[in-house]
Protein backbone atom coordinates (compact mmCIF):
# COMPACT_ATOMS: atom_id res chain seq x y z
CA UNK A 1 0.00 0.00 0.00
CA UNK A 2 1.32 3.48 -0.80
CA UNK A 3 1.36 5.22 2.87
CA UNK A 4 1.52 8.80 0.52
CA UNK A 5 -1.98 8.17 -1.02
CA UNK A 6 -5.42 8.54 1.39
CA UNK A 7 -7.60 5.71 1.80
CA UNK A 8 -9.98 7.74 0.52
CA UNK A 9 -8.39 8.31 -2.54
CA UNK A 10 -8.55 5.02 -3.50
CA UNK A 11 -12.69 4.51 -2.66
CA UNK A 12 -14.05 6.24 -6.59
CA UNK A 13 -18.04 5.36 -5.53
CA UNK A 14 -17.65 7.16 -1.94
CA UNK A 15 -20.03 10.52 -1.83
CA UNK A 16 -19.76 10.34 2.15
CA UNK A 17 -20.51 14.00 3.61
CA UNK A 18 -17.79 13.51 5.84
CA UNK A 19 -14.68 11.48 4.03
CA UNK A 20 -15.88 11.14 0.40
CA UNK A 21 -16.05 12.75 -2.84
CA UNK A 22 -18.72 15.51 -2.14
CA UNK A 23 -17.73 18.91 -2.78
CA UNK A 24 -20.29 20.43 0.35
CA UNK A 25 -18.58 17.65 2.77
CA UNK A 26 -15.82 18.15 5.00
CA UNK A 27 -13.36 15.90 2.82
CA UNK A 28 -10.83 14.24 5.51
CA UNK A 29 -8.17 12.09 4.22
CA UNK A 30 -6.46 8.75 6.19
CA UNK A 31 -3.16 7.89 5.78
CA UNK A 32 -1.51 4.42 6.62
CA UNK A 33 1.14 4.52 9.02
CA UNK A 34 2.67 1.61 10.24
CA UNK A 35 -0.20 -0.47 12.29
CA UNK A 36 -2.30 3.22 12.28
CA UNK A 37 -4.06 5.20 10.46
CA UNK A 38 -4.11 9.12 10.57
CA UNK A 39 -6.02 12.12 9.83
CA UNK A 40 -5.36 15.80 9.98
CA UNK A 41 -7.94 17.90 9.77
CA UNK A 42 -8.55 21.70 9.83
CA UNK A 43 -12.14 23.05 11.11
CA UNK A 44 -13.50 26.10 9.41
CA UNK A 45 -15.01 28.51 11.50
CA UNK A 46 -18.49 27.31 10.85
CA UNK A 47 -17.77 23.81 12.50
CA UNK A 48 -18.10 25.59 15.46
CA UNK A 49 -20.40 24.77 18.84
CA UNK A 50 -22.60 27.23 20.44
CA UNK A 51 -18.96 28.97 21.61
CA UNK A 52 -17.53 30.15 18.85
CA UNK A 53 -13.92 28.84 19.56
CA UNK A 54 -14.92 25.27 20.07
CA UNK A 55 -15.56 22.61 17.58
CA UNK A 56 -19.22 21.14 17.61
CA UNK A 57 -19.60 17.61 18.80
CA UNK A 58 -21.33 16.64 15.72
CA UNK A 59 -18.51 17.17 13.66
CA UNK A 60 -16.29 15.77 15.56
CA UNK A 61 -18.29 12.29 15.73
CA UNK A 62 -18.61 12.33 11.77
CA UNK A 63 -14.93 12.54 11.75
CA UNK A 64 -14.28 9.87 13.80
CA UNK A 65 -16.89 7.82 11.85
CA UNK A 66 -15.70 8.14 8.83
CA UNK A 67 -11.94 8.35 9.53
CA UNK A 68 -12.30 4.59 11.52
CA UNK A 69 -14.65 3.15 9.15
CA UNK A 70 -11.49 4.03 6.39
CA UNK A 71 -9.21 2.58 8.56
CA UNK A 72 -11.29 -0.67 8.86
CA UNK A 73 -10.81 -0.85 4.84
CA UNK A 74 -7.86 -0.27 4.33
CA UNK A 75 -7.10 -3.15 7.03
CA UNK A 76 -9.45 -5.55 5.66
CA UNK A 77 -7.60 -4.84 2.14
CA UNK A 78 -3.97 -5.40 4.13
CA UNK A 79 -5.09 -8.66 6.26
CA UNK A 80 -6.47 -10.41 2.38
CA UNK A 81 -2.80 -9.38 1.10
CA UNK A 82 -4.92 -7.29 -1.57
CA UNK A 83 -3.99 -3.67 -2.74
CA UNK A 84 -6.07 -0.52 -1.66
CA UNK A 85 -9.13 -0.16 -4.03
CA UNK A 86 -8.97 -3.39 -6.20
CA UNK A 87 -12.25 -5.24 -7.04
CA UNK A 88 -13.68 -7.23 -5.72
CA UNK A 89 -14.17 -3.84 -3.56
CA UNK A 90 -14.59 -3.73 0.30
CA UNK A 91 -16.78 -1.78 1.81
CA UNK A 92 -17.85 -1.11 5.85
CA UNK A 93 -20.66 0.48 7.23
CA UNK A 94 -21.16 1.94 11.30
CA UNK A 95 -22.98 -0.75 13.56
CA UNK A 96 -22.13 1.36 16.40
CA UNK A 97 -20.25 4.44 17.47
CA UNK A 98 -19.09 5.12 20.74
CA UNK A 99 -17.59 8.82 21.51
CA UNK A 100 -16.07 10.21 24.90
CA UNK A 101 -15.90 14.09 24.73
CA UNK A 102 -12.92 14.50 27.25
CA UNK A 103 -12.40 18.35 26.79
CA UNK A 104 -13.69 21.07 24.38
CA UNK A 105 -12.01 21.41 21.24
CA UNK A 106 -10.56 24.27 20.26
CA UNK A 107 -11.80 25.24 16.51
CA UNK A 108 -8.41 27.44 15.22
CA UNK A 109 -6.51 24.27 15.42
CA UNK A 110 -6.00 21.17 13.23
CA UNK A 111 -7.44 18.23 14.84
CA UNK A 112 -5.44 14.85 14.81
CA UNK A 113 -7.17 11.66 14.76
CA UNK A 114 -5.31 8.00 15.30
CA UNK A 115 -7.12 5.06 14.67
CA UNK A 116 -6.13 1.51 14.90
CA UNK A 117 -8.13 -2.06 14.48
CA UNK A 118 -8.45 -3.70 18.19
CA UNK A 119 -9.66 -6.50 16.75
CA UNK A 120 -10.97 -8.02 13.32
CA UNK A 121 -13.33 -11.15 13.03
CA UNK A 122 -15.88 -12.28 10.52
CA UNK A 123 -17.46 -9.36 8.71
CA UNK A 124 -17.05 -7.44 11.85
CA UNK A 125 -13.99 -5.06 12.75
CA UNK A 126 -13.51 -2.69 16.27
CA UNK A 127 -11.94 0.27 15.54
CA UNK A 128 -10.62 2.31 18.36
CA UNK A 129 -9.95 6.42 17.36
CA UNK A 130 -8.38 9.34 19.47
CA UNK A 131 -8.51 12.69 18.36
CA UNK A 132 -5.87 14.90 19.65
CA UNK A 133 -5.52 18.94 19.48
CA UNK A 134 -2.71 21.03 20.86
CA UNK A 135 -1.42 17.85 21.89
CA UNK A 136 -3.92 17.15 24.16
CA UNK A 137 -6.53 13.93 24.19
CA UNK A 138 -10.06 15.55 23.37
CA UNK A 139 -12.22 12.15 22.52
CA UNK A 140 -11.80 9.00 22.37
CA UNK A 141 -14.12 6.41 20.81
CA UNK A 142 -14.65 3.04 19.43
CA UNK A 143 -16.70 2.08 16.04
CA UNK A 144 -17.41 -1.44 15.55
CA UNK A 145 -17.55 -1.39 12.00
CA UNK A 146 -19.44 -4.42 9.80
CA UNK A 147 -18.17 -5.46 6.05
CA UNK A 148 -21.19 -5.39 3.57
CA UNK A 149 -21.32 -6.04 0.10
CA UNK A 150 -20.61 -3.02 -2.16
CA UNK A 151 -23.13 -3.39 -4.62
CA UNK A 152 -25.77 -3.84 -1.92
CA UNK A 153 -24.77 -0.88 -0.20
CA UNK A 154 -24.71 1.21 -3.26
CA UNK A 155 -27.06 0.15 -5.19
CA UNK A 156 -29.68 0.37 -2.49
CA UNK A 157 -33.12 2.40 -2.87
CA UNK A 158 -34.11 4.38 0.10
CA UNK A 159 -37.39 5.38 0.41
Amino acid sequence: MNDQSAVQDYLKRNMCWGCGRNKYGLQIKSYIVGEESVCVWQPKAYHMAGPKHILNGGIIATIVDCHSICTAIADAYRREGRELGSEPFIWYVTASLSVNYLLPTPIDEPVTLRARVKEAKGRKSVVSCLLLSKEKRRVTAEVIAVRVSPEEWYGRRVN
